[in-house]
């Protein structure tokens, strides 16, 4: 959201009982609003002010200790005089010998007093004086850093983001000690005025995306922004597509490497979930565990999860196709077998698999939904009694239900879950190309898939790179891992301007 221009501004009354009125009026004597009064100075020529502070959003012991304290005190009258008629400004002595906050500034207009004072700063107003301050008190409750839940590794850090965009930032500084790490806060939201971070580092980050990063934050105009995907969806390059072309994650140092790659991060106060541009389609089979293993452990782990990538996407499409039109392909002894379970089934294939996946998704958002204790137990308990009755019913074969089961256990292997769900989609397209054409409408629906992939950008950087356009340089860390060693650059296409990443220290056998 535009900042507004400075004629629009509602500057502050000189008079302190209009600037309360004010905000009492323009707050409706909100509850949970804090007003006190107080008289600072000498006896003789007390000088009034005010205190407004949103409760619950404030560490009140710091404000008493730092705030209240040092105003009400009854200094000497020697030393009031000194700061009431100081030379440099009667705020700006305030400022530098009473109140000791950390963070003081000067506000002058109303717009700036409502954002401040609902976001958890105290405002402190004077009689006579049309400027106050902004004191930097805030102090909410806020869950305490834990291991993350959607992205759980063997080895490496335990920690995760939280809700709050400081403690965010705060973990990724922690990661990367580097000063040419910038970061640019702005609001977005006319309601919620939500604050979001944009972090990169200078030098290795391509200035272009950064540019376009800021540009597409600054064209939002949303009433609200409650999570990083309300975001998400406005500044993606492209909505007509299932897949993602923002990555997110809750893991410090996984944006902390992505940063050291080259992309920007957008910290949104209020979730968890950073995300990253540009995105890649490779970066969503890629985890954490990759680096933390070593290098031929982690390529086998990537193979194995690009092999459920394919059997979660055209598992059943195949069992349809095959058992419908090429039976040919099948060997005689396993064609007698699945023509032998099928024989009292009244559904041909495709019906039997559109049955069994709608019921499998079922169960798998009822166990989302339903409460932990419960949850877990119901899905594993409802899958198994569903499929052993379906089968003992006859209404779906016994290979139908394996065939189900691998293909969602396949589905749960990517460590992005949002990978998983475009997934999930294309699986029932492809099974109606099946059940429609055979083999060769799987081929023609993953060609078009290949050519859809092709054809998206995330911050214009191709979506299916390093694969496709080919970049045989940046290939080492693609399907393969090589070892640390080795990985002497950064991607191209992200990082244009520095890609040096280190210099070769390859380990050499001691004689």
């Amino acid at each position: 959201m535009r900042e507004q221009a400075p004629e629009q501004l509602k500057p502050l009354y000189p008079s302190l009982q209009d600037n309360i009125t004010k905000v009492l009026e323009e707050l409706h004597f909100a509850s949970d609003i804090v007003l006190r009064e107080l008289l600072i100075g000498t006896e003789e020529a007390p000088l009034r002010a005010a205190l407004f502070y949103t409760e619950g959003l404030v560490d009140t012991q710091s404000l008493h200790h730092y705030v209240m304290e040092p105003l009400m005190l009854k200094m000497d009258p020697a030393e009031w005089a000194a700061v009431l008629h100081a030379e440099e400004g009667f705020l700006q002595r305030l400022k530098n010998d009473v109140i000791t906050v950390a963070a003081v500034m000067e506000i002058a207009d109303f717009d700036n007093l409502f954002t401040s004072l609902l976001s958890g700063n105290v405002i402190l107003l004077f009689e006579g004086l049309d400027v106050g301050f902004l004191l930097s008190l805030k102090g909410w409750e806020t869950r305490a850093i834990s291991e993350p839940s959607t992205e759980s590794i063997i080895r490496g850090p335990r920690d995760s983001f939280t809700e709050t965009l400081r403690t965010n930032t705060a973990l990724i500084r922690r990661r990367i000690r580097d000063t040419r790490l910038r970061v640019e806060q702005r609001m977005v939201g006319r309601s919620t005025k939500t604050d979001v971070a944009i972090m990169y580092i200078e030098g290795i980050a391509n200035e272009k995306v950064v540019e376009e990063v800021r540009t597409r934050l600054d064209r939002i105009d949303l009433d609200s922004v409650l999570e990083s995907s309300f975001i998400e969806e406005e500044i993606q390059d492209r909505t007509a597509t299932p897949f993602p072309t923002i990555f997110n994650s809750e893991r410090p140092d996984v944006v902390s490497a992505n940063l050291l790659e080259g992309r920007v991060a957008i910290v949104v106060d209020g979730t968890p979930f950073v995300l990253t541009v540009p995105a890649l389609f490779v970066e969503f089979f890629q985890s954490a565990d990759d680096y933390y293993q070593r290098s031929d452990i982690s390529t086998l782990l990537r193979f194995l999860r690009l092999l459920c990538f394919f059997i979660a996407l055209i598992g059943p499409s195949l069992y349809i196709a095959i058992t419908t039109f090429h039976q040919e392909m099948l060997p005689t002894q396993l064609l007698i077998s699945l023509a032998a379970q099928r024989e009292g089934v009244p559904f041909p294939a495709f019906i039997e698999a559109l049955v069994m996946e709608i019921t499998f998704e079922i169960l798998r958002e009822a166990g989302v939904r339903m409460p932990r204790a419960v949850g877990q137990a119901m899905s594993i308990v409802g899958t198994l009694v569903i499929g052993t009755a379906a089968v003992d019913a006859g209404i779906v074969s016994a290979a139908m239900v394996i065939v189900v089961s691998i293909t969602a256990i396949s589905n749960f292997v990517f460590p992005a879950f949002n990978m998983g769900i475009p997934v999930r989609m294309l699986r029932f397209v492809l099974m109606g190309l099946a059940a429609s054409f055979g083999i060769f409408g799987i081929i023609v629906g993953l060609i078009a898939l290949v050519l859809h992939l092709c054809s998206l950008r995330s911050f214009g950087v191709p979506y299916m790179s390093p694969l496709a356009p080919i970049q045989i340089s940046d290939q080492k860390d693609v399907l393969v891992r090589v070892p640390r060693w080795m990985m002497l650059t950064r991607p191209h296409l992200i990082s244009s301007w520095n890609n040096v990443r280190q210099k070769s220290n390859r380990p050499k056998q001691r004689q």
